[in-house]
């Protein structure tokens, strides 16, 4: 798979190395302890996957800017303010193998260092005047806060339809990757047309990736280290689980119903609903949903001329899905 990633980002190698320079000069501070979690920061950072988004959406339409490589900051200063927020809000305390920020300083110093990080994209637009770029990320942070809000109070009542569940996943996870698509083609100047279709083209990613990511919650956890039926012990309802629940009898909804509410931290039952949603076809209902959404970003992909940043697009669409992580 890292091989695969490297191909990804053969057409923008140099981009990704000199931007990983500015990323970090994006974060510097004159205050020591903040400057010290920020090379923190840039030395435990994962595969990049959505500055890549930034960089190969430029080059589909045009070439790299300095605009791009701020764009490409400011995504990534969001992502890594919402990661060390949630490690807070989840009491996470490793990230990527490495501890997390709130374990090695405290809740409060990972809080304002996230806070900090947020403020730093903001300003990076504002100091150079792209305020197109700035209601892109405005937009962008407020729908992934109104995403982990509406999940948290859906996970309540565990009234989660379908429709719901693609809102959620459209606000806390695709709008991010959507904003990295839009962002590479507005540092060409695009057009409002143009921005719309490599938005959606970026939703439909988005969409697709987290919904592979929920498979994982039924598949081996050797792979990716997160344990099997972590989602339903935290109560989370996915695609594979909706659908199931929608299409079981009424007495074995109740009883799984019971099992999510109740005997989410009973090791039989969870393993027996697992079994049940398998059992169900789930998991293909969910497969086939993911690759609707993959389809139609490639359709809206083909509709450019043939170019490496389209051919690594396509590997990055492929990729989305068939990850083993």
């Amino acid at each position: 798979m890292a091989n695969i990633v490297e191909e990804i980002k053969r057409p923008i190698n140099d981009e990704m190395k000199l931007f990983e320079q500015k990323f970090y000069e994006s974060m510097q501070s004159k205050v020591a302890l903040l400057d010290k979690v920020t090379r923190f920061i840039v030395t435990t950072k994962g595969k990049q996957m959505r500055p890549m988004f930034v960089f190969l959406c430029a080059k589909l339409v045009g070439e790299v800017t300095e605009k791009t490589y701020r764009g490409a900051s400011m995504i990534e200063l969001i992502h890594t303010a919402t990661l060390v927020h949630d490690d807070v809000v989840d009491e996470s305390f490793k990230r990527r193998n490495f501890f997390s920020i709130n374990a090695l300083w405290k809740n409060k110093i990972a809080v304002l260092v996230g806070d900090y990080l947020l403020s730093k994209s903001v300003l990076l637009s504002t100091d150079h005047k792209d305020y197109d770029l700035l209601g892109v990320i405005s937009r962008t942070i407020r729908e992934m806060s109104e995403g982990e809000l509406l999940q948290l109070e859906k996970a309540r009542k565990l009234d989660i339809t379908e429709d719901v569940y693609y809102e959620i996943i459209r606000q806390k996870t695709a709008t991010l990757i959507a904003a990295c698509c839009e962002i590479g083609v507005l540092s060409n100047n695009a057009d409002e047309a143009l921005a719309k279709k490599m938005m959606d083209f970026g939703t439909y990613t988005g969409m697709a990736f987290q919904i592979k990511d929920d498979l994982f919650d039924y598949l081996s956890s050797n792979v990716i280290g997160k344990p099997v039926g972590i989602d339903i012990k935290e109560q989370k309802m996915t695609l594979p689980l909706i659908h199931t629940l929608k299409i079981a009898s009424e007495k074995d909804r109740k009883y799984y119903f019971d099992t999510i509410k109740r005997y989410n931290n009973n090791p039989k039952r969870v393993k027996e609903l697992i079994e049940f949603v398998k059992s169900s076809g789930g998991l293909e209902y969910a497969i086939k949903v993911m690759k609707d959404f993959q389809q139609k970003a490639k359709d809206l992909l083909n509709e450019f001329p043939d170019s490496e940043a389209r051919k690594s697009l396509h590997s990055m669409l492929d990729y989305v899905i068939e990850r083993k992580f």
